[in-house]
């Protein structure tokens, strides 16, 4: 779709002042699916030169926000850590073709937050953390599941970048399970759930995307039993902050939660 409020494409490695009607354009995906009448100029990042996926020496895994899905899913396929099926079962979330693969990038899947986002789902389930960049130079950092606060909610600050997301070592060591459905054969995720067992000292982590309005993970010294799994869960997620729209009502959601979540425990735990 064109832009046509758009006057200006601005290179990002060239800065100047963030002005009122600044978007960060990353792989576009979203900002050409729709109006966008506020913008007026567009910061471009796919010249940045960020490398996509990197293993640091301590072996975490940096992802820089522009790090397209097709990228991110071929890096997924050569990972030999044991939490590497999620990676191409998140990108394969998408349901997406592959114009959108080559092009939609994670830091916009992120940006979004949409609550079917997958690289939302990925990298809150591996306790991923954001380094956000503000416009005077100053870093934070924030975990993915914080970031996220809502449907189309984040904690960006106005002209603040998100530049790249480390998944930590421990947690690609994790052994994972993973669930998702949809009311259509090839729909948007209605519920998407992911468990993760630390191999070192047996904890357990439960994430809940898609269902909900915001990613919820959920953190448990041992794996705990199904009532307290259940409960869990239920304490966790507020009657409202079940996603109601047209890919599922929320008593459903919230049943194929509390499901999947059982099925992975007994999975992983097995």
């Amino acid at each position: 779709m064109d832009l046509n409020t758009v006057v200006e494409v601005q290179d990002a490695r060239d800065r100047a002042p963030w002005r009122p009607g600044d978007a960060w354009l990353g792989g576009g995906t979203y900002l050409f699916s729709e109006p966008q009448p506020r913008l007026r100029r567009l910061v471009d990042l796919s010249r940045t030169g960020w490398t996509p996926v990197e293993l640091r020496p301590d072996g975490s895994l940096e992802i820089a926000a522009t790090c397209t899905i097709a990228q991110l899913s071929r890096f997924g396929k050569e990972l030999t850590d044991r939490a590497a099926p999620l990676f191409e079962q998140c990108c394969r979330a998408f349901l997406a073709s592959f114009k959108i693969w080559n092009m939609a990038t994670v830091g916009g899947n992120l940006c979004n937050a949409l609550p079917a986002g997958p690289m939302i789902s990925l990298t809150t389930a591996l306790d991923g953390r954001c380094l956000l960049l503000a416009q005077d130079g100053a870093r934070r950092r924030v975990r993915v599941a914080d970031f996220v606060t809502g449907a189309g909610r984040k904690d960006l600050a106005e002209g603040e970048l998100l530049r790249s997301v480390t998944l930590p070592a421990r947690a690609l060591s994790c052994r994972t399970a993973f669930r998702q459905a949809s009311l259509y054969g090839l729909g948007r995720s209605g519920v998407l759930v992911i468990g993760a067992l630390d191999p070192v000292d047996g904890s357990f982590a439960i994430t809940v995307t898609a269902s909900t309005v915001r990613p919820v993970r959920l953190w448990f010294p041992l794996p705990p039993s199904a009532g307290a799994l259940r409960a869990a869960i239920g304490s966790a997620v507020a009657d409202g902050e079940w996603f109601d729209d047209i890919h599922g009502l929320p008593e459903w959601r919230r049943h194929m939660t509390v499901r999947f979540a059982e099925e992975i425990r007994e999975e992983v735990t097995g």
